[in-house]
């Protein structure tokens, strides 16, 4: 049920795993929605630490799905498979996806879209919906509550930057890290109760912080140099998430201190989830989070923009470790 046939557009390719010059503006086929599935015309898509691990071949997709980068657009409903009754062409949506996100066109399954939050425009939308569904999905899993001492690392990213603010509304005592002054500033104007700079001790300034507790949740984008550290500052009956590999991923956990402190380590990702876990989860978040937005409990990441063709300069701006806040590409 297409408006216009389109047999083309254009999309950010990357046909051998590399650096951020093998991206690349090209012309390739058009998706066509399934049963099931909306097309979207993309009007700005998110970038993520997640697609850089796809570019270098680390995070490749999941089988069928497209091997163009992009993980969270935002568009206009410009298609519809058979037996979708949950969109109409012309609507605004957000979307979480498998991949294709770096695209004029995207398609995904229906319900993986829900409108964007109230009075955010299309653009901004586009950088919200990956990052709310990472933090709240994994939160819910472990049980994140009101007095719990929480701790993200990266507080200054898109991830940090949602984080911060929803542990704190959440009623969390909030710790996090970051690397620059600007940085340790910009995660204390979220909301952040202590900010420690990483490149100190920053597991021992959390116990003087917390008067020896420590986190009873990390969130940890880090992976396997953040492990042993992150251990060891869990509070009795901790939960450490990990949702990220940029320290590696591979180490050693101390199971006598796991025991001692009755603590798990959880490591999750939504990219590999079935169909119905995702819409699941994306119904969820907006359902929970818009609300938050909307008066204003959560206020979203300050943002650096790109034209789409040029998301080489954007993976060059997050790789860069200067970047505060969200990335977004726009279409």
């Amino acid at each position: 049920m297409r408006v216009t046939k389109l047999e083309f557009m254009y999309a950010i390719t990357c046909l051998t795993p590399g650096g951020s010059d093998h991206l690349v503006w090209d012309e390739v086929p058009t998706p066509e929605p399934a049963p099931g599935e909306i097309r979207i015309k993309v009007s700005a898509a998110g970038v993520n630490r997640a697609d850089m691990l796809q570019r270098t071949g680390n995070y490749p997709p999941p089988p069928g799905i497209s091997d163009i980068i992009g993980l969270e657009v935002s568009g206009i409903v410009d298609a519809l498979g058979t037996g979708v009754t949950t969109h109409q062409l012309g609507d605004p949506v957000v979307a979480m996806l498998g991949g294709g996100g770096y695209a004029e066109y995207v398609v995904c399954p229906a319900g993986q879209a829900v409108p964007p939050p109230p009075g955010v425009d299309l653009v901004s939308a586009a950088g919200v919906l990956e990052v709310a569904a990472t933090v709240v999905s994994n939160m819910d899993m472990v049980g994140l509550k009101t007095g719990d001492v929480f701790l993200v690392h990266g507080g200054a990213g898109g991830i940090g930057s949602f984080a911060i603010q929803y542990a704190k509304a959440l009623g969390c005592t909030v710790a996090t890290t970051a690397g620059t002054p600007e940085k340790l500033e910009y995660c204390r104007g979220l909301g952040a109760d202590i900010v420690v700079d990483y490149h100190d001790e920053w597991w021992d300034a959390l116990r003087v912080a917390t008067h020896d507790h420590g986190a009873d949740v990390i969130l940890d984008l880090l992976g396997a140099g953040y492990l042993a550290p992150n251990i060891d500052v869990l509070a009795p009956d901790g939960r450490l998430v990990i949702i990220g590999m940029q320290k590696g991923t591979k180490g050693e956990i101390d199971i006598a201190k796991m025991l001692g402190k009755r603590a798990s380590v959880w490591a999750t990702s939504i990219r590999q989830r079935p169909v119905t876990q995702k819409v699941a989860i994306t119904q969820a978040t907006a359902k929970k989070v818009w609300p938050m937005i909307a008066d204003a409990r959560i206020k979203l990441a300050v943002e650096t923009r790109f034209p789409l063709r040029d998301a080489r300069l954007a993976h060059e701006q997050l790789s860069s470790g200067d970047n505060i806040g969200k990335i977004i590409l726009v279409a």
